[in-house]
């Protein structure tokens, strides 16, 4: 078959043409490089137009030569041209994607709130520790003897009747008082002590408005030579003073605990009302003797008070029950 030097030019002219108008509309750079291939690839079509250069005249192989450089240079330099073009717009896209707008106002998420257990909680532990007692803890299921016995609260004895106690199987139960975190502590530490134990404790209670099943307590103790309850008193009017925020009237009432001796219940003035608050005493011997410390030596005080019956007075609260019903519309009034 005879090979024509007009025939290869129209080829190549033709193959110029087209490529200049499929590169132009090449919209990605995976279609660019289809393009590629197919123009100048080894099985490309100018592979294909310059095979038939074989067939010219010896002298005429030259021309064509000359005319396929530059019809090559040409598509590569359009190839480049259009790389160079879609990848800034690759670009572009991805910073106009990725762009923040600093002055656009943020994503509104609602504050959580401290529950008022807990306000009241770190409230009376930051009075405290402000007068020197380190925060103690210890667990809320217990022994008998931890919860009742080394609190001088023997099997027979009547006292334990003014607790209706949650007992487990195997004879431990679930701690009706954080005190029994004063005899842990005692057992551990020589004097002098000043704790404050926070929990929560357990009772057989009907609930009620103002009563609860589980609820929460603070207690207090301090042991050293020379306490007096008169040390115990200035304690408790300073705690009550800074947890009000206020000097307000309070009165000592003689009571009974199993284990202090003389015990006391202490009334604040609160809107005009007298209202029982805390429970206090020193500490019995017997306590002090049953952790190993010789009572004509040391002398201490303990107290203790709910830590719902003060949510309920400093704010307000009519209903126990309202701040374990997770109720928002409660929740956030404080």
């Amino acid at each position: 078959m005879t090979v024509q030097l007009s025939d290869i030019e129209t080829q190549l002219e033709s193959l110029s043409q087209e490529s200049k108008s499929a590169i132009a509309t090449a919209n990605t750079l995976e279609q660019l490089e289809q393009l590629r291939v197919g123009y100048l690839g080894k099985k490309g079509k100018l592979s294909q137009i310059l095979g038939m250069m074989g067939k010219l005249p010896p002298d005429q192989r030259p021309k064509v030569g000359a005319i396929a450089n530059t019809v090559k240079e040409a598509l590569q330099a359009d190839l480049e041209d259009k790389r160079a073009g879609l990848q800034a717009a690759q670009i572009q896209a991805k910073l106009a994607s990725e762009t923040l707008d600093v002055t656009m106002p943020g994503i509104f998420r609602p504050q959580g709130r401290i529950h008022p257990l807990n306000a009241v909680i770190d409230r009376a532990l930051d009075i405290f520790v402000g007068l020197g007692y380190t925060v103690a803890n210890g667990p809320e299921m217990e022994t008998d003897y931890y919860n009742f016995e080394a609190l001088n609260t023997p099997p027979d004895h009547p006292a334990r009747d003014m607790q209706d106690t949650f007992y487990l199987p195997g004879g431990d139960l679930l701690r009706t008082q954080t005190s029994s975190v004063q005899i842990r502590y005692m057992e551990q530490h020589k004097p002098p002590i000043r704790i404050v134990s926070p929990g929560r404790v357990y009772r057989r209670d009907t609930v009620d408005a103002t009563h609860a099943a589980v609820f929460h307590q603070i207690e207090l103790l301090a042991i050293d030579e020379g306490l007096t309850f008169t040390d115990l008193k200035g304690t408790i009017k300073e705690f009550l003073r800074q947890m009000f925020g206020q000097d307000l009237p309070i009165r000592f009432r003689t009571s009974y605990f199993p284990f202090t001796e003389p015990s006391a219940e202490v009334d604040l003035q609160w809107n005009g009302k007298w209202l029982e608050v805390l429970g206090c005493g020193t500490v019995d011997p017997n306590v002090l003797q049953g952790v190993g410390l010789d009572p004509e030596k040391y002398t201490g005080f303990a107290a203790g008070f709910g830590v719902e019956r003060f949510a309920m007075v400093l704010y307000e609260i009519d209903d126990i029950r309202r701040v374990y019903s997770s109720d928002l519309r409660f929740l956030r009034q404080f």
